[in-house]
């Protein structure tokens, strides 16, 4: 029989051996040193072999009640080590691992990753994740949609039965759901009320603005990222996750890689004088790290997604008069009004063409006109700034 003091002296050999303890009970010693608890029993006919853990994370004591409960089940008739392949295919048929199956499989950026993780892991997973996908009825779907609803998280139900639905339509893809319930949910619950990004498209106004940005004392790296925004009007996920590497300031171009991009393509931002000034200023500071603007935590993380939102709070505007995305829309309306051709502005914005073919030609096509578009949009937007009777811009021959 083993004891504690004939574990704690069993040295690697070789090759592989076994000591015995009783009743079918052995451990096996690897030439790397591991030791595993195993188990031998006869199923039938059949001299069969069950692992029982590694010591010591399992101790002799556990490791003979374990095998006792194995005893248990073959004099019930049954083969722990079917039993076990059972309960763990049982496991991967759960709600929440195919989720996870699912979301590790989309294309997506870590931002937009995170968000659907902490969407599932905080309203999905503790009501279904633990169920077998096939057994989830729309009942029980409805029961997670209607507490969100009752709590007034409207937006959040809505992402929650289209996130589901996913799911169930990956399972239903890969032959271990027989259909998706949330199909008869369409309709269950109410709509959010759509909003869009508070943006400010008066001109006047956007002087204003501009000018408190240039007031702004809250720190260096957040004061350069709020002045290049309006110049770049990239997604404020693009502009703070900005690395060095990616811009060429000889060359006055961003090449944003397509792995950051929402609609997974490569984009380039043509960089006016003022833009690269802006990142000439801020190069001495952070050009030897990762990032353009990184986080006041530690050089290896970008500035945080409220970091920009705060700046601008401080500087008196609320979420209902200008967000960090509307310098989007601010870019778009203007430049609209000032005569630039739609297919410019919608490139520049990053926007999906619908047609394949005439979006892999915009993007070369496109770039001229948007380097004088973008230089134009920068000396603009400092006549505004310096409070000149600016005549709006037209678009160059």
């Amino acid at each position: 029989m083993l004891t504690d003091t004939k574990l704690k002296a069993l040295r690697p050999r070789e090759k592989l051996y076994r000591v015995t303890d009783e009743r079918g009970l052995c451990i096996e010693v690897h030439p790397t040193g591991a030791r595993y608890w195993r188990v031998r029993y006869r199923f039938g006919s059949t001299q069969k072999m069950l692992s029982l853990g590694t010591y010591p994370d399992v101790s002799l004591i556990q490791a003979r009640a374990r095998r006792d409960e194995a005893r248990a089940l073959v004099a019930q008739g049954i083969d722990p080590s079917a039993e076990r392949k059972a309960a763990k295919d049982a496991d991967a048929l759960t709600f929440e691992a195919i989720a996870r199956e699912w979301l590790a499989r989309q294309d997506l950026t870590p931002a937009t990753a995170q968000k659907h993780r902490w969407l599932l892991e905080r309203h999905v997973f503790p009501a279904l994740g633990a169920k077998p996908i096939g057994a989830i009825t729309a009942a029980d779907v409805l029961d997670v949609l209607q507490a969100l609803e009752g709590r007034g998280l409207l937006e959040t139900a809505t992402r929650a039965r289209s996130m589901t639905s996913c799911v169930f339509r990956h399972a239903v893809s890969t032959l271990r759901a027989p259909g998706d319930p949330t199909v008869a949910l369409r309709g269950a619950i109410r709509p959010p009320r759509v909003r869009h990004h508070a943006a400010i498209t008066d001109p006047r106004q956007l002087g204003d603005l501009l000018r408190a940005i240039w007031t702004y004392r809250g720190g260096f790296v957040v004061a350069s990222a709020l002045k290049l925004a309006p110049l770049v009007f990239v997604r404020p996920g693009e502009l703070r996750s900005a690395e060095w590497q990616e811009i060429d300031l000889d060359a006055a171009t961003w090449c944003i890689p397509a792995h950051k991009m929402k609609m997974r393509q490569a984009h380039i931002v043509p960089l006016s004088a003022q833009a690269v000034a802006i990142l000439r200023d801020l190069h001495p500071l952070t050009g030897r790290g990762q990032y353009v603007f990184p986080s006041p935590r530690g050089a290896t993380r970008c500035m945080s997604e409220n970091a920009l939102t705060v700046a601008l709070r401080a500087l008196g505007y609320s979420g209902d008069t200008m967000t960090t995305h509307g310098f989007r829309t601010t870019a778009s309306t203007l430049l609209h009004e000032q005569g630039y051709p739609s297919d410019v502005i919608e490139r520049q914005l990053a926007h999906k063409e619908g047609n394949a073919v005439k979006d892999a030609y915009n993007r070369a096509a496109h770039l001229p006109e948007r380097i004088r578009m973008m230089q134009a949009w920068a000396d603009y937007l400092d006549g505004l700034r310096k409070g000149a009777d600016v005549v709006p811009i037209k678009r160059g021959a």
